[in-house]
Parts: C-alpha cells; sequence; structure tokens
C-alpha cells in the first residue's frame, strides 16, 4: 500500500478551525490515517514512504465543486447546446474537460445534470481508472414541464432534447424517475422554474403536487432531488414537497427563507455565473442588460442567504462550470470569492462551505472534505495562505501538489485544442450586410 507523508505544512482541515502551523499528515492508500506535529513513522516502513515537504505551504481539503455541468462543452448560446451537440463528441470532451476540472483543485465534483446521460458513464469510467476525474455524482437529464426551462422555447413538448427530460403527466413523471433511476443517476434535478416569450425573468412551471410525485417516487428508490429555483414560491413549494437541495433560491421571501431554516435545506446558490456576467461580462461581450439582470438577483438573493447560513443552513459552492461564462478548470473557487464578498463570511467560513459542507451535495458527508483521520485523501497543497486571502484558491499556478483519492495529480497545463467541426455556431456574418453598412 502507498503511503505518503506530508509534513510541516500549515494545515486548513476544512471545519473552520484556526490553521494548524507545523503539522504532518500521513496517507496510506486512499484514506488520511494521521493529522498531528512530528507525527512517529514505523522504521519498517520509513523506505516506502514518499515525502512531500509543505514547510511555508498550506495543506488543505482539495475543493469540491457541488454544481457542474460537465458534459455541455461551454456554448455560448442555448441554441449551441441544444443544436450543436451529439452523443459521441460530447462524451469525448467531457473526459477531456473533466481533467481541467481536477487541475483547478477539484477532487470531487457533483454533475447536477447534462446531455445524452453521459454523466453516470463518466462517473463510472473516472471510478475504474478508464478517464483521469475528481470523485463525481452525477445527475442526468433535468425534468422540466411542456412549458420549459431555462432554454424557452428550444425545450420540445414531450421527450428529450439537450440536457432536458420533458414530463406531461403523472404517469410520465414517475417513469422518468424510475427509468434515470435504472441507468445510473445519483439524483434527480427538476427545473421548477422556466421562461416564457411574454414574461421577464423566470416563472414556476411546477405545481407543489408535481413536484411532490418526484419527490416521493425517488425516495423511495434512496435517490435524493435537487431543483432549480429562481423564484420565491418556487422554493417554498419545493421545499415543501420534499426536495433535498435547492440550487439559486433567488428572490427569497420570508415564507421561503422560514421553510428553508425549519428543514435545514441545503443551498447552492450558484452565484459564481451571475458575478462573472455582472463583473466581467462586458470583457466578454455580454449585454448591458443581461449584466444588471444578474447584478440585482445576485443583490437581492445575498441578504436572504445570510440569515440562512447563520440560521445553520448549509451553503454549498457550484461553479455553473460548462458554459461560455463559466468555463471548466477557470472558476471552480470562484463562489468562496463571492461568499466573502456578497455574503460577509470569513475566508475561513467560506472554505468550509467548499469543502466539509460540500461534501453533503455528494452525499459524502464524513467522507471527504476534511483533513482527517478516516477522511479519503484528497489534499491539495498551495504556496500563500487562502485563510487570508480566498482569491489565492482561484490560483492554479500556487499549486504545488494535488492528491486525488491518495494519487498525486499531473499539474502539468493541458495542452490547447481546436474546435471540433460543428462545436460552435458558425455565420456569414456577425451583422446583416445594409446598403448603409456597405457603402459607408
Amino acid at each position: 500500500m502507498r503511503a505518503v507523508l506530508i509534513s510541516g505544512g500549515n494545515v486548513i482541515d476544512g471545519t473552520g478551525s484556526q490553521p494548524q502551523p507545523n503539522t504532518d499528515v500521513l496517507i496510506e492508500g486512499d484514506r488520511i490515517v494521521g493529522v498531528g506535529k512530528n507525527l512517529v513513522i514505523d522504521k519498517s516502513k520509513e523506505s516506502e514512504i514518499r515525502r512531500i515537504d509543505a514547510t511555508g505551504l498550506t495543506v488543505m481539503p482539495g475543493l469540491i465543486d457541488a454544481h457542474t455541468h460537465i458534459t455541455l462543452g461551454e456554448p455560448r448560446t442555448n441554441d449551441e447546446l441544444f443544436l450543436h451537440r451529439d452523443p459521441a463528441t460530447a462524451a469525448i470532451l467531457a473526459a477531456y474537460n473533466v481533467r481541467k476540472v481536477l487541475q483547478a483543485g477539484v477532487t470531487s465534483m457533483f454533475d447536477v445534470d447534462g446531455i445524452f446521460n453521459i454523466g453516470p458513464a463518466l462517473r463510472d469510467s473516472i471510478r475504474a481508472g478508464v478517464v483521469e476525474g475528481p470523485t463525481m455524482k452525477s445527475g442526468s437529464y433535468a425534468l422540466m414541464t411542456a412549458v420549459g426551462g431555462t432554454a424557452g422555447k428550444l425545450i420540445p413538448d414531450s421527450g428529450t432534447a439537450g440536457y432536458a427530460e420533458v414530463v406531461r403527466n403523472k404517469e410520465e413523471t414517475v417513469l422518468a424517475v424510475r427509468r434515470q433511476v435504472k441507468e445510473g443517476a445519483d439524483c434527480i434535478k427538476i427545473h421548477v422554474t422556466g421562461l416564457i416569450p411574454t414574461r421577464s425573468g423566470e416563472i414556476q412551471v411546477w405545481t407543489r403536487e408535481e413536484l411532490k410525485v418526484v419527490c416521493d417516487t425517488a425516495h423511495d428508490l434512496g435517490v435524493r432531488v435537487t431543483a432549480h429555483c429562481r423564484g420565491d414560491k418556487a422554493t417554498l413549494d419545493s421545499v415543501m414537497a420534499g426536495v433535498d437541495i435547492i440550487w439559486h433560491a433567488s428572490f427569497l421571501g420570508d415564507a421561503s427563507l422560514e421553510a428553508i431554516i425549519d428543514k435545514k435545506v441545503p443551498v447552492g446558490p450558484v452565484f459564481t455565473f451571475l458575478a462573472n456576467l455582472s463583473e466581467f461580462g462586458h470583457k466578454a461581450g455580454a449585454t448591458s442588460s443581461a449584466k444588471s439582470i444578474f447584478a440585482g438577483e445576485l443583490e437581492n438573493t445575498g441578504a436572504k442567504l445570510r440569515q440562512a447560513y447563520d440560521a445553520g443552513v448549509k451553503l454549498l459552492c457550484g461553479s455553473e462550470s460548462g458554459f461560455s461564462m463559466t468555463p471548466y478548470g477557470h472558476w471552480h473557487a470562484r463562489e468562496m470569492e463571492v461568499f466573502v464578498k456578497h455574503l460577509g463570511m470569513t475566508p475561513l467560513q467560506a472554505i468550509t462551505c467548499g469543502t466539509k459542507d460540500n461534501a453533503v451535495a455528494l452525499d459524502e458527508d464524513g467522507e471527504t472534505g476534511c483533513i482527517a483521520a478516516g477522511y479519503r485523501a484528497d489534499v491539495l497543497v498551495l504556496d500563500g495562505d487562502p485563510s487570508k486571502n480566498i482569491s489565492l484558491l482561484g490560483d492554479k499556478s500556487l499549486f504545488r501538489h494535488l492528491l486525488c483519492r491518495g494519487k498525486e495529480v499531473d499539474l502539468s497545463p493541458i495542452e490547447p485544442r481546436a474546435m471540433l467541426r460543428g462545436e460552435q455556431a458558425s455565420g456569414w456574418s456577425d451583422v446583416a450586410l445594409t446598403r448603409e453598412i456597405a457603402y459607408s
């Protein structure tokens, strides 16, 4: 059994406790077996131990990303996602991109939904050693009603398209849940809110009774349910129907906040997409209206979620990686920065959200997310002190070692690739060629 001794580091254990200076971490196989100062090593095993000198470095749990979309392939628009993806290419790109996630310090991830049901197969391939990547839990298609979801009219009236599976009645709902479980989904995701042409913002497209059908069916099969909720009543109805994790929880009111607190339902705000668009969107060509909409959602929701956090609700850190505004390998630590900036957390509190508490999203509480004996050996060693400057976790150049399930990860940069044919929407021009443009 391979053994690793990480010696003399400044250990942030993920529990929120103050960093422990000059501390050793001993790993055997895929487990942490000892944490302390000047650990005594069995002399008969000394020659078998690989030593990492972490003097002056931070040793902490590998990051957990609680909200990814590893199969989407960084589309710029819903049209690209729904009309420019095929199963074979999407699977190949997912296997390529998951290494980027790993090299960003992420040792565990929750892929909440995706296209072509690739997620469970990728999860199993990582587990079997066929693909290198973080430990992964995966959903399948996101359940939607015929009203649709965040892709509006691209959502069909029935069947599957993109990341959507449309159900029209109780019987189809039960069948869809059972089939997703049979095909290996770790969770069922519902798009409780969606877009329609005549309304601004998202509206609720499921009733509480319909949500309860999903929850009861999934729970009877031992599978959790998560819900995309960009609306106050959507969050309230989801919590009362039995949803296990709420995503976004936008525009919370008093009743929905009280329900979340009362039932201690974890919330993943997934602020990273909003923050990137509102703060940096102008650098990527985003419209000013989109920037202002998402900035308003971030400001409105942040205060209520701080109240939930203070009342003991776990806030999960997710990157929404998989879109052009959140490309793989770049923004997996960003949510912790947002928690510090917009929710007033300390860096240590945010780190706990992104490690120990995030293990709840994977249903692995007590298994990973802490530097403690018995936990999985998911360990990040980096230069600098993120307990004082949380933004350091987003700088991969500071990473010195990364162990995932006890194995050292090669942090050498991945070679850039060319675009595949048909991967992005293309056109004859960026604008219509009017006579005024032609002869100006």
